[in-house]
């Protein structure tokens, strides 16, 4: 009796795990919504980014991306302001001659962001 009770036992956890390796139909991404009527709903087609180099650069590279994406309304206000106040932290690392502790701390931001690094 034992026995014929191990196989029952066992067949619901099997299907359990096969259910786990089965793949899921790919998600749609989301619609996307239009941006706020404030800004301007697309990049400028003159927008470049700034030029430089080590910490210096990224640093005017990202507030230019900022400052772009507040004006066409992908960033809010306050998320602009939160961003900023981490990058004006990393702006005087670099100016102090950290070069690396500079870079990272935008790299750190981009990331908490979702900005690619």
């Amino acid at each position: 009796m034992r026995n014929a009770l191990i196989p029952a036992l066992l067949l619901p956890a099997l299907l359990l795990l096969a259910a786990c390796n089965q793949s899921a139909a790919p998600q749609l991404a989301p619609a996307r919504q239009a941006p706020p009527q404030s800004g301007s709903p697309v990049t400028p087609s003159d927008f470049k980014l700034p030029e430089g180099q080590g910490c210096a650069g990224d640093i005017a590279r990202f507030r230019a991306v900022q400052d772009n994406d507040l004006a066409t309304g992908h960033v809010n206000q306050s998320v602009y302001d939160r961003i900023r106040a981490e990058i004006d932290q990393a702006a005087a690392l670099c100016a102090a001659g950290n070069d690396a502790a500079a870079r990272a701390a935008v790299a750190g931001t981009k990331r908490r962001f979702g900005y690619p690094g």
